[in-house]
């Protein structure tokens, strides 16, 4: 069992690593294409900014805005604190704890490093909420992205049953996209704002999951190494 378990560990280690570096391609990319103002990423985002604000009724509003609130900020630090008294109270997940916080708080450092850089101003159609810092990467989006997707993957570990590790997983992914949509809904994010702030948080998350499957290897190796000599 210790031997299948730490050859997991070494291939979830090594998927997560690559993921990084693929991911942290996609990002650059998008990110030049976003910076020189390139003709195609225009008209995607209008492209898409129209499809999904000519779906706009008084119910649609009041669930973009209930989403958006809870991608807020505020509420992020909350579900983030919550999720680490959980943790911390299971001696065994105490060290996920510190997964969670550096998941979640590098991603929002990037994040602000990042709006700080490209500076991008935020869109002026049709906007039905205001904002005050700049428009990429979202913020909700990689906030979401790095809440959700650790706890995803939290969750798959504690979950034995598949259908509920598949139910559990789904619903992080359908926050996580429903939260970027209601900000493009909203408009004070273009599409292409929220596909960046997903694919850079799934880069620092992938990096983050990836370093802490390493440490986990080598504290199986060592445990094995003792029970050896």
């Amino acid at each position: 069992m210790p031997q299948r378990t730490t050859k997991a560990s070494m291939r979830h280690t090594a998927l997560c690593f690559i993921g990084f570096g693929l991911l942290t391609v996609a990002f650059v990319l998008i990110a030049m294409l976003v910076g020189s103002g390139h003709q195609s990423v225009m008209n995607f985002d209008h492209k898409w900014i129209g499809r999904i604000q000519n779906q706009e009724t008084p119910t649609w509003t009041s669930v973009a805005e209930t989403l958006s609130w809870i991608g807020s900020t505020k509420v992020v630090i909350v579900l983030v604190v919550a999720l680490l008294l959980f943790l911390l109270l299971i001696p065994r997940l105490r060290w996920e704890a510190l997964l969670v916080v550096c998941a979640t708080g590098g991603s929002a450092l990037l994040n602000i490093l990042l709006k700080n850089l490209f500076r991008r101003d935020r869109p002026d159609i049709n906007r039905l909420a205001e904002e005050s810092t700049f428009s990429f990467p979202s913020g909700h989006s990689m906030g979401a992205f790095a809440l959700y997707g650790i706890l995803a993957y939290v969750l798959w570990r504690l979950i034995k049953p598949l259908p509920l590790r598949i139910i559990a997983l789904l619903l992080c992914v359908l926050l996580t996209l429903t939260i970027g949509l209601s900000r493009i809904y909203l408009g004070v994010h273009y599409p292409s704002d929220v596909i960046g702030g997903y694919t850079a948080s799934a880069a620092w998350l992938a990096l983050t999951i990836g370093i802490f499957e390493y440490w986990r290897h080598r504290k199986v190796r060592r445990s094995e190494y003792r029970l050896n000599t």
